[in-house]
């Protein structure tokens, strides 16, 4: 113990005590969301109709304006697409029909005008498929189907001309040659598009039709069509 000049004790003072504020750490938790994609594919069924308001036109002549309403044909259908999370848009369908099912009705007088008048009654241009295959996207409406087939030219039992062989993409695109040009339209919501393609046609050796026609030449089909996919 200390002591004054006048003999009074000195107290010392209790030590301070410093105290230390504690901070409660803060726990962040972060919710990560994974979402599962999957490669699809569904198999369909699917149905070709061609319709009324059809044009076909050849070389420089004008379109013949063409009802093609009774023509039909059959096919399968394979959709491809990526899921997630349970859903499965498979827009992208490559598509191939049976020629077997597909018909095409003939330019004749009952299906055909030309420059306002039916096609004279001994004329005939019968239509053979060999391919109709390619894609349609159920999404965006584009139709891209590979198309080839031979056609037929005959004057009633006296004339009947080697097939001239047309291979275009029928597309609901834009399709373009050097002299023919169209525009197609999309599926819509009921299964109906345009469907164009313009198509290079070669000689025959006919000494006939090949001066007749000017070839080599083009063509373009204008199908007014509906597709039904199921």
């Amino acid at each position: 113990m200390r002591w004054t000049r006048d003999r009074r004790p000195v107290i010392a003072a209790a030590p301070a005590v410093r105290r230390t504020q504690q901070t409660s750490p803060t726990t962040t938790t972060t919710t990560t969301t994974t979402h599962t994609h999957l490669q699809k594919t569904g198999l369909y069924n699917v149905r070709f109709q061609p319709l009324k308001a059809c044009k076909l036109g050849i070389s420089w002549y004008p379109n013949f304006e063409y009802d093609a309403s009774g023509g039909s044909g059959t096919g399968t259908g394979t959709g491809t697409g990526t899921t997630c999370d349970g859903a499965m848009p498979l827009d992208n369908i490559s598509v191939s029909f049976n020629v077997k099912t597909l018909y095409v009705p003939p330019l004749t007088s009952a299906t055909t005008r030309f420059l306002g008048l039916p096609l004279p009654p001994f004329l005939k241009i019968e239509i053979v498929p060999e391919i109709l295959q390619g894609t349609i996207n159920k999404d965006s409406g584009k139709v891209d189907l590979e198309f080839k087939a031979k056609f037929w030219f005959s004057v009633g039992s006296i004339y009947r001309a080697p097939p001239l062989l047309v291979e275009t993409v029928l597309t609901s695109e834009e399709s373009k040659g050097r002299m023919k040009v169209g525009k197609g339209e999309r599926l819509d919501g009921e299964g109906k598009c345009r469907l164009v393609g313009v198509s290079t046609v070669t000689r025959i050796d006919d000494f006939f039709m090949d001066t007749f026609l000017g070839s080599p030449t083009e063509c373009i089909a204008d199908l007014n069509a509906r597709i039904f996919i199921e």
